[in-house]
């Protein structure tokens, strides 16, 4: 598979694969079942792995740390810091001093047992710091050798000018989708002004674009509930755009004669922003069965005419609920609160 270029000449798979999908946020996973679809998704060309310290309070590190064992050179390995706690539990602070990205650095290269981080992402802001002491405080680690990329998730287009400014940042990984698409306002025309590349977390709605999560599949420790649009009767409401992406890909289905999934249209739909906002795109859907991945690469095959980009974004503008509880964690919240000061 080609790679594509993110940014501060970073090259990775057009596609990439989100590691918290492997930590029991969506449900129960099997270590074993989890290994394996780690390894297809490698096989099947897709290198670019996403985790973070806290998913699974470090365990999903070391279930990478076991596929990098045998396979470090075949792939382009992101984590992240900043967050105390976890997506299960909740989390009890954010902390973006030079002292804990020290710290974390540390605690991530020993889980993942490699030397060197290929992206090493800021996972929030912490707002009582200045972003230029965070970011500055990375840049120390690739100095040191222990971080070859700079990233940023959730930051506003102030702050990702503010920490371009101090090194080159590589990637912004933000949630951008169908139904999320408050990014395109600012942030992503200042990552295409500066070069910087977009990574889309949650490119599925958490699943619910595929059409396969309903109110009813959500378990009592479903991640999912604390999130303000997963509520039953948002969930209920939001089912129009669902509906939307299964249209379009039925019409594809039909005009191709070959199977068409709702997933793949909300991909290609992203790949297709990215175009006509002069961003690169790579997302990460996460997934606990090597099939998915397989499904998931079939977008990048897939092109949207203008009329279907249409009808997908005029159903983005029937969302029901917010994309996360606390809006201030997320960039559009902040861009809210400065434009209320």
């Amino acid at each position: 598979m080609n790679t594509i270029l993110l940014g501060d000449n970073l090259h990775v798979s057009p596609l990439g694969f989100g590691g918290m999908a492997l930590t029991p946020v969506y449900g129960e996973v099997d270590p074993a079942e989890a290994l394996r679809t780690l390894h297809h998704a490698v096989d099947a060309g897709v290198s670019f792995i996403d985790t973070a310290n806290i998913y699974g309070a470090g365990s999903n590190e070391e279930l990478i740390a076991q596929l990098l064992k045998t396979r470090r050179g075949e792939v382009q390995l992101a984590t992240k810091f900043s967050l105390v706690g976890s997506p299960a539990a909740g989390y009890s602070d954010i902390r973006g001093d030079a002292a804990h990205v020290r710290q974390s650095i540390d605690e991530s290269l020993r889980r993942l047992g490699t030397d060197t981080i290929d992206l090493y992402y800021m996972h929030r802001r912490d707002v009582r710091v200045p972003i230029e002491e965070t970011v500055g405080a990375m840049a120390e680690l690739v100095t040191a050798g222990k971080v070859r990329h700079l990233g940023l998730s959730e930051v506003t287009a102030p702050e990702l000018r503010a920490a371009h400014a101090v090194h080159p940042i590589a990637a912004v990984q933000s949630e951008w989708s169908i139904w999320s698409r408050d990014v395109e306002a600012q942030v992503v025309p200042a990552a295409a002004e500066l070069g910087v590349g977009m990574v889309p977390y949650s490119p599925l709605g958490r699943g619910f674009l595929t059409g396969t999560v309903h109110a009813q599949d959500l378990g009592p420790g479903d991640f999912r509930h604390k999130i303000p649009r997963f509520a039953v009767d948002a969930m209920d409401a939001n089912q129009s755009v669902v509906d939307a992406v299964r249209q379009v890909a039925e019409q594809l289905a039909a005009a191709s004669g070959r199977a068409v999934t709702p997933a793949q249209v909300a991909l290609a739909w992203l790949y297709a922003q990215g175009r006509s906002l002069n961003a690169t795109v790579v997302p990460i859907p996460g997934t606990r069965r090597a099939a998915r991945i397989d499904e998931n690469l079939g977008a990048l095959a897939l092109e949207l005419a203008p009329a279907q980009l249409e009808v997908l974004g005029r159903a983005a503008a029937r969302v029901v609920g917010f994309r996360a509880r606390d809006r201030s964690w997320v960039s559009v919240g902040r861009e809210q609160q400065d434009g209320d000061a």
